[in-house]
C-alpha cells in the first residue's frame, strides 16, 4: 500500500488522521482538506468499505469536495470529510458513536463532523454530547434535504435559461434520478411551474405515486438516462455520468443534486464537446450544507436564503466562463474554488 501522500486522490490535504479504539472496533479516518477559509467542514459516512485503502481514498475525494463546495457557496468554512469503517452488518453501537466522537473533539475544532450517508441525526445529537464540534443539530436548521431542493431547482431553472433559451419552464421536460428528499421537493418545484417530468428511482413504487400526483410518468431505475428530455437531472448516486451514459444521453443540460457525478472527470469534456451544458454538482447542490453550517457564523434564515439564492448567480458565472474560455464547466469551477482556498 503507497503512503498517503503517493496516492492518486491526495490533494495537498492539510492532515488525513487515522484513528482505531480496540476496545470498541472503531477504525475511522478524518481528511481534512483546507482550513484557509474556516474549520474544515463535512459529513461523517459510515460505510461497509471493501478494504481500508478504499476507504482512505473516499475521505480523501469527499473532503476535496466539501472544501469547493464550502468555498463556491461563500461559506466561512473548509473541507473536510470523516469515514467510519462498519463492519458487514452495519453495526454501530453507543460505544463506537462515543469514540469516535472522541477522535473528532481530539481534532479542537479543525474539523466540524455532520450528517451522511449511514449517519442520522439522532447520531449528530449523540456526538454532540461528547464534542461540541457537530453541525446539522435540530436547533441549527433541521432537515438539509430541502434546501438542497430548493438551491437545485434554481439551478435548473438556471440552466433552462441558458441552454435552451427560456426562463418559462412550462413544457420543459426534466428526467429526475431519484425521489428522495431532494429529487422529490424538486419534482414539486418543477410541477408548480408546470414542467413535464419523467421521474425514476430504485423504490419503482415512491417514483410512481410522486409521479401520478405531480402529473409525471415514472420510469425503471435503469431507464431513465435514456430518457429523451430538455433536462437531466441526477438526485440520486454519484458516478453515473460515465463514456457509455454520456455517450447515450439526449438532453440539452445535466443539472441536478447528486455529489460526485462525474465518474473519473474527464466526462466532463464528453458533456461539452456533445453540446451538453453541465451544472458542476458541488455548486448546485451546496443548499443542504448552507443550511447545515448556518452556527459557524450564526447566519439567520434570511441570509441563508440569500446565499441560496446566489447558487444560479454563480452557475451563470461559471457558464459564461467556460463559453468564453472553452475550459469545461467543471474546469472553469474548480479553478475558481482552488483560488478562493488559496490554492
Amino acid at each position: 500500500m503507497p503512503a498517503i501522500w503517493d496516492l492518486p486522490d491526495f490533494d495537498s490535504h492539510e492532515a488525513v488522521h487515522v484513528f482505531e479504539d480496540r476496545k470498541t472496533g472503531l477504525k475511522a479516518v478524518i481528511a481534512v482538506h483546507s482550513t484557509h477559509l474556516g474549520p474544515a467542514a463535512g459529513g461523517t459516512r459510515f460505510w461497509h468499505y471493501a478494504d481500508s485503502q478504499a476507504a482512505i481514498t473516499d475521505a480523501l475525494r469527499l473532503s476535496r469536495g466539501m472544501s469547493y463546495k464550502n468555498a463556491m457557496a461563500g461559506l466561512p468554512a473548509g473541507g473536510g470529510k470523516a469515514v467510519i469503517l462498519a463492519n458487514p452488518a452495519r453495526a454501530k453501537p453507543q460505544e463506537l458513536l462515543d469514540a469516535f466522537a472522541r477522535a473528532v473533539d481530539s481534532l479542537g475544532g479543525k474539523y466540524v463532523t455532520a450528517q451522511d450517508v449511514g449517519m442520522s441525526e439522532a447520531d449528530m445529537v449523540s456526538l454532540s454530547q461528547i464534542t461540541p464540534h457537530v453541525a446539522g443539530l435540530p436547533d441549527q436548521g433541521g432537515d438539509p434535504g430541502p434546501y438542497t431542493a430548493r438551491g437545485v431547482y434554481l439551478g435548473v431553472r438556471a440552466a433552462a435559461k441558458h441552454a435552451l433559451g427560456t426562463v418559462d419552464l412550462h413544457d420543459v421536460h426534466v428526467a429526475i434520478q431519484g425521489v428522495g428528499s431532494v429529487g422529490g421537493g424538486l419534482a414539486r418545484y418543477l410541477a408548480e411551474q408546470g414542467a413535464k417530468l419523467t421521474l425514476a428511482d430504485v423504490d419503482s413504487k415512491r417514483a410512481a405515486e410522486l409521479a401520478s400526483e405531480l402529473g409525471g410518468v415514472s420510469v425503471a431505475a435503469d431507464a431513465i438516462m435514456d430518457v429523451e428530455a430538455d433536462i437531466f437531472s441526477p438526485c440520486a448516486l454519484g458516478a453515473i455520468l460515465t463514456a457509455s451514459t454520456v455517450a447515450a444521453l439526449k438532453v440539452k443540460a445535466v443539472a441536478g443534486g447528486a455529489n460526485n457525478q462525474l465518474a473519473t472527470g474527464i466526462e466532463g469534456r464528453m458533456l461539452s464537446d456533445r453540446g451538453i451544458l453541465y451544472a458542476p454538482d458541488y455548486v448546485i447542490n451546496a443548499g443542504g450544507i448552507i443550511n447545515v453550517l448556518r452556527h459557524i457564523d450564526k447566519a439567520d434564515d434570511a441570509e441563508i436564503n440569500r446565499r441560496i439564492d446566489a447558487i444560479p448567480v454563480r452557475l451563470a458565472a461559471i457558464w459564461a466562463e467556460s463559453d468564453a474560455s472553452g475550459a469545461t464547466p467543471a474546469e472553469v469551477a474548480d479553478k475558481m474554488a482552488q483560488k478562493l482556498i488559496g490554492r
